[in-house]
């Protein structure tokens, strides 16, 4: 049974890490070379929250299964919410972002500086920044739950 937590906690810190990079790697400061890197990046990051959430949740209903614990008792519940909450704000909502901040620096590689552009890249750099703000907050409480459920 241990191994199946160590592998539920593992696969959790795994799936919910490249979260907390999201700040680093998208600075309004940012050139559009980095941004470019930082897209590129995020991509090869994301493949450690479809790995890793996925396996977390596997062991996850596996661990109420075997322990006798139920869906309904409240930090599961209330981890399950977070989860899926966090999976709408990174698929649903901060990979789009990102895609269009795509296009934009594309745009701007081929038609040079524009004010509006610049304007707009930078809004959309505090939207990506605040979508992986909360997703790290939410993401912070999630891991809280896992360590605080015997207490909860």
């Amino acid at each position: 049974m241990e191994w199946l937590v160590v592998i539920h906690v593992v696969s959790a810190f795994l799936g919910i890490g490249p979260t907390y990079f999201g700040h680093v790697l998208f600075r309004r400061s940012a050139q559009t070379n980095q941004l470019k890197q930082s897209l590129a990046l995020m991509q090869t990051l994301n493949y450690f929250p479809k790995i890793g959430g996925s396996i977390a949740v596997v062991s996850g209903v596996l661990l109420v299964a075997l322990m006798e614990w139920r869906f309904v008792d409240p930090w599961i519940l209330l981890s399950l919410i977070l989860y899926v909450i966090i999976q709408i704000i990174v698929v649903g909502m901060l990979s789009p972002e990102a895609a269009k901040l795509d296009q934009l620096l594309k745009q701007e590689e081929t038609g040079g500086s524009d004010p509006a552009r610049t304007v707009t890249r930078t809004k959309m750099l505090a939207r990506i920044n605040r979508l992986y703000e909360a997703a790290s907050l939410l993401g912070i409480v999630l891991l809280i739950l896992m360590v605080m459920k015997p207490y909860f």
